[in-house]
């Protein structure tokens, strides 16, 4: 079966909001990084304000530094790609991405990391800053979904959770 979606279009900000939670949820361990230092202010008394200065200080250049990471992605002429619209066949083989019917870009499923499924869309994430957004709108019906999970996901995936796939590893 091959699944056709309509054109679509990811918006940049609606990239560099989604790239940042993914971001965060797969670093968790700097929240307690973060922890860690505020309460190495408790054991030395009279430097508490250093100490949680210090840790609000790194956590907002962490921050920083990823969002300026995701918005340069969206001015670079390389990531681009991400933003133009685009429609997609799915097939159990491969993705394919076509900016038109003549101009496409295969990608197999191998190259897809994990998959999420958020209330609206499909997140396929290939990197830390690359994904394939694909809105539920963008498909033209219930049975479309059943094949995708189904027939490729549940297949090709491991399944975390009720709402996310990683990719099998070879054994």
């Amino acid at each position: 079966m091959i699944i056709k979606t309509k054109k679509i279009q990811l918006d940049k900000n609606e990239y560099i909001k989604m790239a940042m939670l993914h971001t965060l949820k797969k670093q968790w361990w700097v929240a307690l990084i973060f922890l860690a230092i505020c309460c190495g202010g408790f054991l030395t008394p009279g430097y508490l304000g250093w100490w949680i200065g210090g840790a609000v200080v790194a956590l907002i250049l962490y921050v920083l530094f990823w969002m300026i990471q995701f918005a340069g992605l969206t001015q670079m002429e390389q990531g681009q790609l991400l933003f133009e619209k685009l429609f997609y066949e799915i097939t159990s083989q491969q993705i394919l991405i076509k900016m038109n019917e003549r101009q496409g870009m295969p990608m197999k499923w191998e190259q897809v990391q994990e998959i999420i499924k958020s209330e609206d869309a499909y997140e396929l994430w290939v990197s830390k800053a690359q994904l394939i957004h694909l809105p539920f709108k963008a498909f033209k019906g219930e049975r479309e979904f059943s094949f995708m999970e189904s027939a490729i996901f549940d297949r090709k995936f491991d399944k975390k959770g009720k709402n996310k796939w990683v990719l099998k590893q070879a054994s």
